[in-house]
């Protein structure tokens, strides 16, 4: 028996050790998976820096070739000076054009680099431009988009980190791929040391290693000089409140009408035939009160019928469910009148503000809409969260894709309604599906009651 005890618990240790064993193979295959994702992240970063590289010092030629010939021609004594001079105001202003529409191309690869550090480096960067100037709802003339271009301080930044992304910047992006390539070439070249391929390998892994690092280094560099400053931040911020501003009081106001309108040719028309049907009745009560009767009995139904067109007219402005029950009940019961099937997740503790749990609402009605019209789905998945105090709602259909807002006036509708409250909504929708939308909207929630005082 003793034998059988000691042996129990060593056969139950040995899985044990090998399976602590396999937790950093795991880890370090997870390493260098993101390692080698970054060096090929770094490599295409490179490209980029010496494009802008390039791109600068071509812009920076030609803004010198009018003041080089203006310097050329005042050597004293020049047999060509006249004609030079001539020549150097043209060029002067020619460079100045040309070195503008380089400058345009430049902002290429610093918005490309914008774009990606939020994937690739985890580093966030916004767009620092100021709008595209226009008359009339059509762009500028050459003059005022040269004025637009050299006046907008992001211009200079783009130049500026185009020179900086040239040297520190490609050094950091391009350390991990070279390491890697480094450790490759000790590996295979066949007359090489066996200490030189030690330390090639070595290099190659710790550039494996830190490639990540690096690469979260290079965004914050990119973002030192990419991100808008705080006054243009402070710009950008102000635009973007007043042009949705914009927009929610012209949606008011449609909406404003489209009640009006609802009244008037429904619950208004009914309750005025009403109003005549009982008088009608009152009229003959004393002569023919079978027919006033039946007078009644219509004006009953009309009565009815009014209510009903009441109650859905203030469903479309607020569903009672929403105010009673809150937003995933509401969801839910909004879910029991679509002919596909829905699922439902939600982990709300507590209630968004009362505007932006209606403009959740109503946008996943508008999406529940546009699944069952165009998305020819069978299921449908919606996720209710809110972390770090950010309602986030995505719904999934396994429909047929190819949804975009530029074709269609329900998902633009949909932003506008997201927008007036800093609201975004992220899209994708390939063609043969699925398509999962996800919108989240700032906010905070408010504790659940937990008594009826």
């Amino acid at each position: 028996m003793s034998g059988e005890t000691t042996d129990t618990p060593s056969s139950t240790e040995t899985p044990a050790t090998g399976d602590a064993w396999q937790v950093p193979w795991a880890s370090i295959r997870d390493r260098a998976r993101k390692g080698v994702a970054a060096a090929g992240h770094g490599l295409a970063f490179s490209g980029l820096a010496l494009s802008g590289l390039v791109l600068s010092l071509l812009m920076l030629a030609l803004i010198l070739v009018g003041p080089g010939l203006i310097a050329y021609t005042s050597v004293p004594g020049h047999t060509h000076g006249r004609t030079a001079g001539l020549l150097a105001l043209p060029a002067f202003v020619l460079g100045l054009f040309l070195a503008s529409r380089l400058l345009l191309v430049i902002r290429q690869p610093a918005s490309l680099t914008r774009r990606l550090s939020g994937p690739w480096c985890g580093v966030p960067i916004a767009e620092p431009y100021l709008p595209h100037p226009r008359t009339g709802g059509r762009k500028a003339g050459p003059g005022r988009r040269l004025a637009w271009l050299l006046t907008d301080p992001a211009t200079w930044r783009d130049l500026l980190w185009a020179m900086v992304n040239g040297c520190v910047g490609l050094f950091l992006a391009i350390l991990p791929t070279g390491l890697l390539v480094l450790g490759f070439l000790g590996v295979v070249a066949p007359y090489a040391a066996g200490y030189f391929r030690v330390l090639t390998v070595t290099a190659a892994v710790l550039g494996l290693w830190a490639a990540p690092s690096l690469m979260r280094g290079y965004g914050y560099l990119a973002q030192s000089m990419l991100a808008p400053t705080q006054q243009a931040e402070l710009a950008l911020r102000v635009r973007h409140l007043a042009e949705t501003r914009t927009e929610a009081l012209d949606t008011g106001a449609a909406e404003i009408r489209r009640i009006e309108r609802d009244l008037h040719d429904g619950a208004q028309a009914r309750l005025v035939a009403m109003g005549m049907t009982l008088d009608a009745a009152g009229q003959i009560i004393d002569t023919n009160p079978e027919a006033a009767r039946a007078l009644l009995f219509e004006a009953r139904d009309a009565s009815v019928k009014a209510l009903a067109e009441l109650r859905a007219l203030v469903r479309g402005i607020h569903p009672p469910v929403l105010a009673d029950r809150g937003l995933a009940d509401a969801i839910q019961a909004l879910s029991l009148d679509t002919p596909q099937r829905i699922h439902l997740a939600s982990d709300l503790h507590g209630r968004p503000p009362a505007p932006v749990e209606s403009a959740a609402y109503f946008a996943v009605s508008e999406l529940l809409a546009n699944v069952t019209k165009h998305a020819e789905a069978r299921e449908t998945w919606i996720d209710i969260r809110c972390t770090d105090g950010m309602l986030r709602i995505g719904v999934t259909d396994n429909g047929h894709g190819g949804a975009d807002p530029a074709h269609g006036s329900g998902l633009r509708g949909i932003e506008r309604r997201l927008a007036a409250f800093d609201g975004v909504l992220a899209i994708s929708s390939p063609l043969g599906g699925p398509t999962a939308v996800t919108m989240e909207i700032p906010c905070e929630l408010s504790l659940p009651k937990t008594s009826s005082c």
